[in-house]
């Protein structure tokens, strides 16, 4: 299959996140889910659709090593398409590139840092940023203002988040969204919530300023791979 069939038949066709937002606009996302579920599976899925369309991807992983990131990549593509063109991956492996960092060391000026040295050397510009385990309990608002001020300053149009939710805290914002999101969720544009009910993996949208979908619309997600169950 090529890439054009493998954009159609993607299920994530159904949030519309191609759907541009206001010329010079950054727009902040967030998958947010209890610990263990699945989190990182949707950051994969978003960042292939995103590498289909043409962009370029870094991939931010805090806590997790290279060869891993790149299984779960591999994992996912396997999942989503069985035949893909030698051609079509070969071009999202160009379109992707992995950096991490040792949990608690994360920070603005690092990442600054790390991703002027690779545009400077003109190794790599990214359109899309996924910051998987970003310590949002550590960290608030300030922190969220500066990554989002660097990303314009870099030319960056989109970010991705993953945060944990904890069973035990109540705290939710008027929208829904859990702690620790719940007083900073104006910051982003698209807020999505895993959430598992007895058997069923649901995928609750909480916010989207762009999406096709209105916010409080749920999508089934497959157990097994969690992928996003086409309708």
């Amino acid at each position: 299959m090529g890439k054009e069939e493998l954009i159609a038949s993607n299920p994530l066709r159904m949030l519309g996140l191609d759907n541009k937002t206001e010329d010079g606009r950054q727009s902040l996302g967030l998958i947010m889910a209890r610990a263990g579920l699945g989190k990182t599976a949707i950051l994969v899925q978003i960042a292939l659709d995103s590498m289909l369309r043409g962009n370029r991807v870094l991939h931010v992983a805090i806590g997790e090593t290279i060869d891993k990131t790149r299984d779960r990549y591999d994992d996912i593509l396997a999942k989503m398409i069985e035949d893909l063109s030698e051609e079509t991956e070969s071009d999202l492996s160009r379109r992707r590139m992995i950096m991490t960092f040792k949990e608690n060391v994360f920070s603005r000026a690092m990442l600054e840092e790390r991703l002027k040295d690779l545009i400077e050397q003109d190794v790599f510009k990214p359109d899309c940023l996924i910051i998987d385990g970003y310590d949002f309990d550590g960290n608030g608002r300030q922190a969220m203002e500066d990554l989002k001020q660097l990303m314009a300053e870099l030319g960056i149009s989109v970010i991705w988040f993953s945060a944990v939710s904890h069973r035990n805290d109540p705290r939710v914002s008027a929208d829904g969204v859990p702690a620790p999101c719940h007083t900073i969720d104006d910051l982003f544009e698209v807020v999505l919530l895993i959430n598992p009910q007895d058997s069923v993996m649901k995928l609750d949208i909480l916010r989207c300023a762009y999406c096709e979908l209105e916010p409080g619309t749920t999508l089934l997600l497959d157990p097994s791979t969690m992928l996003i169950k086409k309708s």
